[in-house]
């Protein structure tokens, strides 16, 4: 690779890194043909990006962006395959999802999820039950209607209770 390439390399990394919150380093080496190929279909219907790509030269992209990766650094050897996705907590269910029919790999290095940074594959459970900005706004939107859903059956419940009360007193003084 010439030092051209691998400048347009750097340019294509960082560019992605500014672009993306949510970013895994993972570990795909030793998969058969077979199960990479698996591997990259899963990916790409879940909506996650799967690259492999050289250690010096995301590290150079990493340093390059606005955005602090220093804690990545130290995961930035072997084999390295990065996996970006809109939801943080995509990967990790795909990856968990892939364990569970028996698939090893790939394996998680490092996260860097919004500004929060996960290092090692034993925060995979940790990842998985992250919630994507989509499940928070209905949490929020869910806890916003609750309190009014509460009011307004009160208010018919009692308006009925009210209603009967005032029948049956008005049965009893004729």
């Amino acid at each position: 690779m010439t030092r051209e390439e691998k400048n347009k390399e750097i340019e294509v990394l960082l560019e992605r890194l500014e672009n993306s919150d949510v970013l895994y380093i993972t570990d795909i080496e030793g998969l058969n043909a077979e199960q990479t190929s698996t591997l990259r279909r899963t990916c790409y219907k879940a909506g996650i990006s799967l690259n492999v790509v050289k250690n010096t030269l995301l590290k150079k992209a990493m340093e390059r962006s606005s955005k602090d990766f220093e804690a990545l650094y130290p995961t930035l050897k072997g084999s390295t395959s990065i996996m970006f996705a809109e939801a943080g907590n995509a990967p990790a269910r795909m990856i968990k999802d892939l364990r569970k029919k028996k698939l090893t790999k790939p394996v998680i290095k490092g996260a860097f999820i919004q500004e929060a940074v996960f290092i090692g594959d034993d925060q995979l459970e940790v990842l998985s039950s992250l919630k994507s900005k989509d499940e928070l706004v209905a949490d929020i939107i869910a806890l916003l209607q609750s309190p009014a859903k509460n009011v307004i059956s009160g208010l018919n419940g009692a308006g009925g209770k009210l209603a009967g009360l005032l029948k049956t007193l008005e049965e009893r003084a004729a």
